[in-house]
């Protein structure tokens, strides 16, 4: 007894840490208590808390949420997707206001003309027997299809007469109606498909059509009508042998200028058709050919199909 009062400040500091330890080791919420016991509810715990929070019955609350909160979060999202959608509508209306469906805006950079060609082929390669049906017939079918807006009667019936050599300029407002110039198939002669259903692939003389792509209100070849050339690449010209061009090898100014589509219900874009009567057997022949004329661009680095097209043919 007279050595603890002897030493009263060490032992009330040694019952001080005795009763901090004593504490520490059992009060319930430390947090590595409460991991533990979380981490050891059960499924049906889980789905009892998890219904819980779906339905709070007692606070009447959804997702912790009561009606009255529920309610100004509805009505704030509600204003908000409102003005949104307001304001979308406002921008487009006053684009649209600005925008003629008939004739664009802005046309100052417009690029010339590129070339489309027909039939259509896996990377422009066209390898066929002409004594195997099987093996070119793919490509008369898809030459017959693209070809039957231009036949004889169709043209005869929509499209007028018009005057070779001359612009057909039809002033007007934007929105009326455009007259077309009539572009009959059998100006295509032996590659019209009419007397001859191959299209030439059956005697080995295959014909290409080829057309400009359409740009409302070019006027082609400033006066001047745009011709159509043709050369093999990286061989001897002889490789290509003679081609026959039909009509011609020049795109006729009275199909120009283009009104647009929704003007210019009928039009027809003029084709040219080459008929390759000499192409070397058993060979690929690498053949280009361009549209030549004032304004045409047909050597451009990055665009091959900007006033040019090249293909391959191999004549078996």
């Amino acid at each position: 007894m007279l050595q603890c009062l002897g030493r009263v400040s060490f032992c009330s500091t040694q019952r001080d840490l005795d009763n901090i330890s004593d504490g520490r080791q059992q009060h319930p919420e430390e947090p590595g208590e409460t991991n533990q016991e979380e981490q050891k509810k059960t499924w049906g715990e889980w789905i009892q808390d998890m219904k819980h929070f779906i339905w709070n019955p007692e606070k009447k609350e959804v997702l912790g949420r009561d009606k009255r909160s529920w309610a100004l979060i509805l009505l704030f999202y509600s204003v908000l997707y409102c003005f949104l959608a307001g304001m979308f509508a406002l921008c487009m209306y006053g684009l649209l206001a600005t925008i003629s469906p008939y004739v664009p805006t802005y046309r100052e950079r417009v690029f010339p003309p590129g070339l489309t060609i027909r039939p259509q082929a896996n990377a422009l390669y066209f390898a066929f027997n002409s004594s195997e049906r099987s093996t070119w017939s793919s490509y008369a079918e898809s030459l017959n299809t693209f070809l039957e807006d231009y036949n004889d009667e169709t043209q005869k019936e929509k499209n007028l007469v018009c005057t070779p050599g001359k612009y057909f300029l039809q002033p007007g407002e934007d929105h009326e109606e455009r007259k077309a110039c009539q572009f009959s198939r059998s100006l295509l002669r032996n590659c019209s498909g009419i007397e001859d259903p191959s299209f030439g692939f059956a005697q080995g003389k295959p014909c290409i059509l080829i057309k400009m792509n359409r740009i409302l209100g070019y006027q082609a070849g400033s006066g001047i009508p745009i011709y159509v050339t043709c050369e093999v690449l990286k061989a001897d010209m002889s490789y290509l042998g003679p081609i026959s061009f039909y009509p011609s090898d020049k795109f006729d100014l009275m199909y120009y200028p283009y009104y647009g589509k929704l003007t210019h219900v009928n039009y027809t874009s003029p084709l040219i058709a080459m008929q390759f009567t000499g192409v070397k057997r058993n060979e690929d022949v690498n053949v280009q050919c361009k549209i030549n004329g004032k304004d045409i661009i047909s050597d451009h680095e990055k665009d091959r199909f900007l006033g040019r097209v090249a293909f391959t043919l191999h004549i078996a």
